[in-house]
């Protein structure tokens, strides 16, 4: 179904907020958009909500699976505040995911549990909100691939991703909290506003009265921003994306700066969950 904004949406069919897990996805430009709505229906969300250009075509068989939005795509926090709109009409405990387009969510285990399994298992651990980190996807050759985007060859950093400790509002650190780097946006951080280098993302979240996202992925709740419960490690999940890559061959500024991504940590990316799981971007918890 298509809708004439969100307004519209919300008020014509705000219910299917109600069969949740809900994919909320930002169709920023017109790249890899089928695919990325294929991966997500194909991970087991029930609602998938589509904010897009009214530019944007789709294939009459995804459309029909899938609401999509007409939206200002290129404004400021465009996902933020689409998300910001939508958790207040949700039912309490909603589980939401946000992402782009050309970004790819995966969880432990993904290729035999869906993500209704994982979202289960995490409520009965009593968690609210899930961190994600964001692995950056890339072309190993610009030449024939000029918007960095190659999904049958895409590749990955394998090595160079570190935490920071995130300072609290006195400077002492923020309990369970880290920073994290790493990725493309770590190689070429000149190229990236500082504000823009984290690659950490909550990215699932339960909704709740008050509940508002803030414009660097982080929460209102502190505790959703946490990478852990307090008596063991919690699952973690990974966003495959190019959007980083993507952005910086786009931009004049440092599309000629960069005449590749490839180093000697590059390496094929596998579309597996357990590749992530052994480079340690993403933990299983207690999901066995």
């Amino acid at each position: 179904m298509r809708h004439a904004g969100i307004d519209d949406f919300l008020r014509l069919a705000r219910p299917a907020l109600a069969a949740g897990p809900v994919a909320v996805i930002m169709a920023e430009d017109l790249v890899e958009v089928e695919s990325t709505l294929q991966h997500h229906l194909a991970a087991g969300f029930r609602t998938l909500l589509l904010f897009a250009p009214q530019t944007l075509v789709l294939d009459p068989e995804i459309a029909a699976q899938v609401h999509r939005i007409d939206h200002p795509v290129r404004e400021e926090h465009a996902l933020v505040r689409a998300v910001n709109r939508l958790i207040p009409h949700a039912p309490p405990g909603t589980w939401f995911y946000y992402g782009y387009n050309a970004e790819y969510l995966f969880h432990p285990f993904c290729e035999t549990r869906n993500v209704r399994e994982l979202l289960a298992f995490h409520t009965e651990e009593r968690r609210d909100a899930m961190l994600a980190y964001v692995v950056d996807l890339y072309a190993g050759d610009l030449d024939r691939f000029p918007n960095a985007v190659d999904r049958a060859g895409a590749l990955m950093d394998r090595t160079g991703y570190y935490a920071l400790a995130r300072p609290g509002p006195e400077g002492h650190p923020k309990e369970r909290q880290l920073d994290f780097f790493g990725g493309i946006r770590w190689r070429f951080e000149e190229h990236v506003p500082r504000a823009r280098r984290k690659i950490d993302r909550v990215a699932l979240f339960r909704s709740q009265p008050g509940l508002v996202l803030r414009d660097d992925f982080t929460f209102s709740a502190e505790e959703y921003n946490t990478y852990a419960c307090p008596w063991h490690h919690s699952l973690t999940a990974a966003v495959a994306s190019f959007r980083t890559a993507k952005a910086l061959k786009s931009n004049p500024g440092s599309t000629y700066e960069i005449p590749t991504f490839l180093w000697h940590n590059s390496v094929a990316f596998e579309w597996s969950s357990q590749q992530l799981m052994t480079l340690g971007l993403m933990e299983p918890g207690q999901w066995f």
